[in-house]
């Protein structure tokens, strides 16, 4: 199965309103030239890569991941919770995982199964409702949460003040290389409303 494509429909827009707005904005959208935000998965598969890649290298998680998807007769795109759901914490510990991440796989399966996230209804709901309900899956925390928004719901106006790479963009682009507090981090992401997540993945991108 291949992964469906899709990009935000204001990512055009967004662009051009940052670069009217904001100095280093001008100078850093037009290097990326036609590079966009895109979305290759679906929700369960989404956050479960992000469970599976915490606090290890990209490498180490696309290993893990594959393994994981072979094991359960999945593809890389699309995790099923179901499938997840019938395996044994043993067996996802054999493939490489450790026991909490196993747990958390499971609880997100889980919660997933039996409909206790409303994945209907996150269109309809705004960013730290849907924030609120993820949190209180075993694993994900805001950060966890805010990547979800971006990547996924592609939802325009995140500010992840979380992420150890925003805050090197804006270190690096604003402020000479200075530390950076949280306070200054979002005085500053303001002036980016309301696409924030826009401006904050082309501050991602320069550190590429």
């Amino acid at each position: 199965m291949c992964a469906t494509v899709i990009t935000p429909d204001y990512w055009e827009h967004a662009c051009q309103h940052l670069v009217r707005r904001d100095r280093v904005m001008k100078k850093l959208i037009p290097r990326f030239g036609e590079a966009r935000l895109v979305n290759r998965g679906d929700a369960f598969t989404t956050l479960a890569r992000s469970v599976v890649g915490q606090q290890i290298s990209v490498k180490a998680a696309q290993t893990l991941w594959g393994r994981l998807a072979g094991a359960l007769g999945e593809t890389h795109y699309l995790l099923l919770p179901g499938r997840l759901t019938q395996t044994e914490p043993a067996a996802l510990r054999s493939l490489g995982l450790s026991a909490r991440k196993a747990e958390y796989l499971l609880d997100l399966a889980a919660h997933f199964q039996h409909g206790t996230v409303h994945v209907a209804q996150w269109q309809a709901m705004d960013d730290e409702a849907i924030i609120d309900e993820l949190v209180a899956i075993r694993g994900i925390g805001r950060w966890t949460a805010e990547m979800f928004l971006i990547f996924y719901l592609m939802r325009p106006n995140v500010l992840p003040l979380d992420d150890v790479g925003l805050i090197k963009g804006i270190s690096q682009l604003y402020f000479s290389g200075e530390p950076v507090s949280r306070a200054e981090a979002r005085e500053l992401g303001e002036g980016w409303a309301p696409y924030r997540s826009v401006a904050t993945w082309y501050l991602w991108r320069s550190l590429d």
